[in-house]
């Protein structure tokens, strides 16, 4: 099942502070107002109330849609892309990832997980990246995960709105950017962080107190979200996200 292209109208809003805090150790999600919604905690199964929604998806093609599905496996509940995809006509852009197609779309979220880049570590540009807000394959945002932090298109947030990849993270001078976020084989604690009211981006890696980078964007008010590599390739384990619904 290829994912078709969603309707939301990716308008952002410009309103509010930070408003989703998540506790992913117990079954809760707490609202900024101090609503708090039960949600279970089961692999694949979304949960739901007073907006809020937890979605824990398997590793398997009934809940990850693949743009090439032949270089994608899904084993011991890794969702793993095989080899490097290849780039496709339009926009520059990533060239291979899937989407999570279990749940609702969302809108703000934190989205947690851990990844490895399988990519041989000589490979300077080697790189995987965590997709959200996705709303069709010209339209979405992507935080790049790299070894290389030296030129524009590694290391870095991104949005795809119909055209190029603008980068946007605070980070980058126009000659370097952000600490290199992956320089070996091992796999990397990842938590990402997005207010679609604000459009304030943050993403963490291996439990820091500080993020690697941030950004401000409100491109995109809600959609899918997924995981893959401009053009490389590596894998993900343990994915959880959590966030106020949108469609």
């Amino acid at each position: 099942m290829r994912w078709k292209q969603s309707r939301v109208s990716g308008r952002g809003v410009r309103v509010g502070v930070i408003a989703l805090t998540v506790v992913l150790a117990g079954p809760l999600v707490t609202h900024s107002t101090g609503a708090q919604a039960q949600v279970p905690t089961q692999p694949g199964e979304p949960s739901e109330g007073r907006g809020l929604a937890v979605v824990k998806p398997r590793a398997s093609l009934a809940d990850w849609d693949p743009l090439t599905e032949e270089i994608w496996a899904f084993e011991k509940g890794q969702v793993i892309l095989t080899e490097p995809g290849t780039a496709q006509p339009g926009p520059r852009r990533p060239f291979e990832y899937a989407v999570v197609t279990k749940g609702p779309e969302l809108g703000s979220l934190t989205y947690r997980a851990e990844v490895r880049i399988d990519e041989a570590v000589e490979v300077t540009n080697r790189d995987v990246i965590l997709v959200w807000n996705y709303q069709s394959p010209t339209r979405f945002y992507y935080a790049h995960l790299s070894t290389d932090n030296t030129i524009y298109p590694h290391n870095g947030i991104f949005v795809v709105n119909d055209a190029d990849r603008l980068r946007i993270d605070d980070q980058w001078d126009g000659t370097v950017g952000a600490e290199p976020s992956i320089t070996d084989a091992d796999w990397h604690d990842v938590r990402l962080d997005y207010d679609a009211r604000t459009g304030a981006i943050a993403v963490y890696l291996d439990g820091a107190e500080e993020p690697r980078m941030t950004a401000t964007d409100t491109t995109f008010a809600g959609g899918r979200f997924g995981f893959g590599s401009f053009d490389n390739f590596g894998r993900v384990r343990d994915v959880t996200v959590a966030g106020v619904r949108h469609r």
